[in-house]
């Protein structure tokens, strides 16, 4: 194979021109860094068997799993980059570094696949990139292995990126629609580590939701107090992991009847309720996704906690559903039998039959969580929404009632109130595991919880 084209420069207007002299001077007397011999990652021996089962589903056809390009925030600048979730799940690379690398699985006879991993490798010290480039250079975004290195780090064949170019077209996972459906269908059932790192961002983002609660007062006096319990869960995300595993939620008021509120930008009201939706992202990239609806004065009013008290009937219906072998969809159909009783018993709703619940739900009760918060979403109907629950599955219960502040079939008292409470839970071979259940559910506990914290 021809050896890769040497690429342009990635420089901007404002950067000094570079003499003669100083790129001479520049290229030498640099000592050798390499990484430490022992590099291989934890999961390589896991991502091999990974790649062999995707190996045995497409026979004799040359796959390409793309881990992504930088993409521009604002001129010159871009946003921080985060692995496609099937790049990271067959090679089990999660850094930044890993922006516009491939995996290539070549057919290796007509029943089994050898893997290339097509990366680019530290910037050589005899040229301007290491120092210059802003997007790939060393001096400018850090340093990367070399190809030796990400060998031993994966297990994988390496090349260099710029050789890839060069290859004959395949499958490509970005674009072909049956291997994307098959990569998200391999990861519907976690295996063992993989339950351990969602538990890892649980216990992370409980500990998040415990930082907010411990910040209410600073917030509340805040004219973005929205803003503030973002920025709280935000440093509790960055600092243990990788970072949010989605855009925070945080909304006060009726903000909490939109369902992706990530403005964030509202001023918080005591006698309001704050509904948070968040999670941690660990390092290895898998997700947890937990909603809380919390009393901004530390104590439910009792209409307030008529909303709560429902919404929690439907999750604790929800759950009780779950378990291997039912489908997918009864734990929806559980707790929206209980929202639609309900609310035909306030007067909302005539009758609990059909549907016309939905106005003040919205969407789903949950989805499968793992390394995206709406883990393995390419998967086929028949697989997913369509299919039964597995041991090992990861999934969220998330019940909502959404009483939009405009909403003249609704009584005063109610509009604009917002409840959704949400928690991650693992099917086990008898029903389900609650992985969330640090966090307080009942109105009481929640009551006793922030009282304990918000005086601390």
């Amino acid at each position: 194979m021809n050896e890769p084209a040497v690429a342009a420069l990635r420089t901007v207007s404002h950067d000094l021109p570079v003499s003669p002299e100083f790129e001479t001077f520049m290229a030498g007397d640099w000592a050798a860094t390499p990484l430490p011999a022992d590099i291989r990652l934890p999961v390589a021996d896991i991502t091999a068997a990974r790649r062999k089962r995707l190996s045995a589903l497409f026979p004799g056809e040359r796959l390409i799993v793309p881990a992504g390009e930088l993409k521009v925030r604002s001129n010159d600048c871009d946003h921080r980059f985060r692995p496609h979730s099937a790049y990271a799940w067959l090679t089990g690379l999660t850094g930044e570094d890993q922006a516009g690398h491939v995996l290539v699985l070549e057919p290796d006879g007509p029943h089994r696949h050898e893997a290339v991993l097509y990366v680019r490798p530290r910037s050589p010290r005899d040229g301007a990139e290491f120092y210059r480039d802003r997007r790939y250079g060393e001096f400018w975004v850090g340093a990367r292995p070399d190809l030796g290195e990400s060998e031993r780090m994966t297990g994988i064949r390496c090349a260099h990126r710029d050789t890839y170019d060069q290859l004959p077209p395949g499958r490509d996972a970005s674009r072909d629609t049956d291997l994307a459906a098959a990569l998200s269908e391999l990861r519907l059932v976690k295996d063992a580590w993989e339950v351990e790192q969602l538990q890892l961002a649980v216990d992370h983002t409980a500990a998040g939701f415990t930082d907010v609660v411990r910040a209410l007062p600073r917030a509340l006096a805040h004219p973005r107090g929205e803003r503030w319990i973002e920025g709280v869960f935000a440093l509790r995300a960055r600092t243990e992991g990788n970072g949010t595993g989605y855009e925070t939620i945080a909304a006060s008021g009726a903000h909490a009847c939109v369902l992706h509120w990530i403005r964030n930008d509202g001023r918080l009201n005591p006698r309001e309720l704050l509904l948070l939706d968040a999670g941690v992202e660990t390092d290895t990239l898998y997700t947890s996704d937990i909603t809380r609806t919390l009393p901004l004065s530390g104590r439910f009013s009792p209409v307030q906690r008529q909303v709560y008290e429902l919404v929690l009937a439907a999750q604790e219906a929800g759950i009780a559903a779950l378990k291997p072998g039912a489908s997918f969809r009864d734990f929806h159909r559980a707790g929206m039998r209980v929202i639609a009783e309900g609310l035909a018993e306030w007067g909302v709703l005539r009758s609990a039959e059909g549907d016309l619940h939905r106005r003040y739900t919205l969407c789903s009760s949950g989805h499968m969580l793992g390394l995206d918060v709406h883990d393995c979403a390419q998967a086929r109907a028949d697989a997913y929404l369509d299919g039964v629950l597995e041991e090992g599955q990861v999934l969220t219960v998330e019940p909502g009632l959404y009483l939009q502040p405009d909403d003249e079939t609704l009584p005063a008292a109610l509009r604009g109130i917002g409840v959704r409470i949400e928690d991650d839970l693992v099917i086990t071979a008898d029903g389900a595991r609650l992985m969330s259940g640090a966090l307080p559910r009942t109105p009481d506990a929640i009551e006793a919880w922030m009282g304990e914290l918000m005086e601390g």
